[in-house]
């Protein structure tokens, strides 16, 4: 058998040598790529001839055991074996699958509750060289004399034969759980990413809707830049804008007059000191509660009387915090009581039932504090009413935390205090309005009681929209794409507006 190498840079090149060396009936055992270009192994038609010819089996008589000694089947195999050439592919390929039968077998055997796998298709010349080493072991009578058999040698282990004899894992109920488990969880992980995407996606691209808009309608512009300016939130500002058509020729009157109709204030009730009951002042430190209730009780006193009056403290946390308000008791010629927790504060309630209106000045407490929670449920008697006291100087963002942090729509109302230090009120006005909570009194100086007042929306709305002195943050129109690009706010900054 005589195998020949050939080489040149194509296939068909190479073809073309094998045909010139070795005719056009020549056998191609491989094909591969090498540093010259394209090797092709290929051998004379003569050579699969006599390959066909050594696997074809032997006559029966061959096969009959001779007087004298003769060559064991094995021996013979091996002589074949050494003649077939062991560099040839094809014979390669069938050591490799014979030993995989083999081993195969032997898994089998080991454990036969495994499926055996499916034996691979062997081509003709494996068929023939499997049936001629089978052939005489099938064949061939026991000798009467033992014959020595050669041991034969141990076939080197091959790749494939090593992880055909890895263990076989066979799937339990608990990994297809597992892995069940594990695809559920990709999903949804998949599934909160995309939502996330989809939910960013839509927001930018509200805001760039929302901006080319204001372009198209220089009303609308002309509006949301007046907005911001006097310290009202985007998200207030947004409903506005959407409601403004371009009809409205003063964009700045429909402004006012929206935020009158949506600003609850009390002007159409009776006063506070007129209605009666009992009232406790609640709100953040420096606020101004005990100032707040001395304009009250002063307020009262002043109609009803100081016989009608009850002033109750609860402050024991400040040094000399009883007596600022024992000093405005004084001067109203009302005692002032001190109650230290709830059950004093419930027997001084009993003991001032008889009494028009009960005061009660609070301690003030961070909104952040966890002592405020301590104080408002010492305030959940039935009879108690919460007025929340709000700074109108402080920023938006803060505000918005105090009237969440105290509970404000379980409150009476709202009482502005410090009016006079505020240089933007819409802050204020704005987090009351989306929040929806009335505006019972406001506080502007410290006088007692002559900065204390019942003002309307329209002149409240009229405050916060004056025009302001020009100052390092009066907003520029270029700067609305930086407040407008952020994400909307949820919750109560989308309540609708009536228009």
């Amino acid at each position: 058998m005589n195998v020949r190498r050939f080489t040149a840079r194509s296939s068909r090149e190479a073809l073309q040598l094998v045909r010139q060396a070795l005719g056009d009936d020549a056998v191609v055992l491989s094909t591969k790529p090498c540093a010259d270009g394209v090797e092709v192994l290929a051998m004379a038609p003569e050579s699969m001839a006599q390959i066909e010819r050594m696997a074809a089996p032997a006559p029966a008589a061959a096969r009959l055991p001779a007087p004298k000694p003769a060559k064991a089947p094995a021996a013979e195999i091996q002589q074949d074996v050494e003649q077939l050439s062991m560099s040839t592919l094809s014979f390669q390929d069938y050591v490799r699958e014979r030993m995989l039968r083999r081993r195969q077998a032997a898994m089998q055997a080991e454990a036969p509750a495994v499926e055996p796998r499916t034996e691979p298709a062997m081509s003709p010349l494996q068929a023939k060289l499997s049936a001629r080493m089978s052939a005489p072991a099938a064949t061939e009578p026991t000798p009467a004399a033992p014959i020595p058999v050669p041991t034969r040698p141990e076939p080197p282990t091959l790749r494939e034969e090593s992880r055909a004899s890895a263990a076989i894992h066979v799937p339990s109920l608990a990994d297809a759980a597992s892995d069940g488990a594990r695809s559920r969880r990709d999903q949804q992980d998949m599934m909160n990413e995309l939502r996330s995407m989809k939910g960013l996606i839509e927001e930018r691209f509200g805001a760039l809707a929302f901006m080319e808009k204001l372009q198209r309608q220089p009303g609308q512009a002309r509006l949301t830049q007046k907005l911001l300016d006097c310290g009202f939130s985007p998200a207030l500002i947004r409903k506005l804008a959407e409601s403004l058509t371009p009809e409205i020729a003063d964009e700045s009157a429909w402004a006012a007059g929206v935020l009158e109709r949506n600003l609850m204030t009390g002007e159409s009730e009776p006063a506070l000191e007129d209605q009666g009951g009992v009232y406790a002042l609640v709100g953040s430190t420096g606020v101004g509660k005990t100032t707040t209730t001395a304009k009250l009780a002063a307020a009262f006193a002043t109609r009803y009387g100081a016989a009608n009056l009850g002033l109750v403290t609860l402050d024991a946390y400040r040094v000399g915090a009883h007596e600022q308000l024992r000093t405005y008791g004084r001067i109203l010629g009302v005692p002032v009581h001190t109650a230290h927790d709830r059950a004093s504060l419930e027997d001084l309630l009993e003991l001032l039932a008889a009494k028009k209106m009960v005061l009660i000045d609070t301690a003030g407490m961070a909104q952040r504090d966890s002592r405020t929670r301590e104080l408002l449920d010492m305030l959940s008697h039935r009879s108690i009413q919460k007025l929340l006291v709000v700074n109108a100087a402080a920023q938006g963002e803060t505000i918005e935390d105090v009237l969440i942090s105290y509970r404000a729509s379980l409150c009476r109302g709202v009482i502005l205090s410090k009016m006079d230090e505020a240089v933007k009120l819409g802050p204020a006005l704005d987090a009351l309005i989306r929040h929806k909570l009335k505006v019972v009194g406001v506080a502007n100086g410290q006088r007692v009681p002559e900065d204390w007042h019942r003002l309307s929306a329209h002149a409240l709305v009229h405050r916060a929209l004056r025009p302001t002195a020009g100052t390092a943050y009066r907003m520029d129109a270029n700067d609305m794409n930086l407040i407008f690009a952020a994400p909307q706010v949820r919750g109560p900054a989308n309540t609708p507006l009536h228009a």
